[in-house]
């Protein structure tokens, strides 16, 4: 298990991967070639995956998404260290916040 900001990345045994993620569209890598986890609405800066893989976005409002690193990768962001993953997948899920009346992602 992973944490960075914000971001919780939790490895995934290979049978527990959904069988819908061989098949599913992967989201696409930002202008820099990364794919971006998450995005800071006030600073700008973002949590990516440098390196080879997928990212697979789950339905839901605050659906997790699947990370397929099949070399391994680098999680970095501007302003925390950065992080190497092994090779195999993951579920990443945004931390969220209560605040009364809704739940909301939380702003990094």
């Amino acid at each position: 298990m992973y944490r960075q900001g914000d971001v919780l990345i939790v490895g995934l045994a290979e049978e527990a991967v959904p069988e819908h993620a061989a098949g599913a569209a992967s989201e696409p890598r930002d202008g820099r070639g990364r794919l971006v986890l998450a995005l800071g609405e006030v600073t700008g800066h973002a949590h990516a995956v440098v390196g080879p893989g997928r990212l697979i976005r789950e339905s839901g409002a605050f659906g997790p998404m699947l990370l397929h690193v099949p070399d391994g990768a680098r999680v970095v962001h501007e302003e925390h260290a950065a992080i190497s993953l092994p090779k195999g997948w993951y579920r990443v899920i945004r931390q969220r916040e209560y605040v009364p009346g809704s739940v909301r992602i939380v702003a990094d």
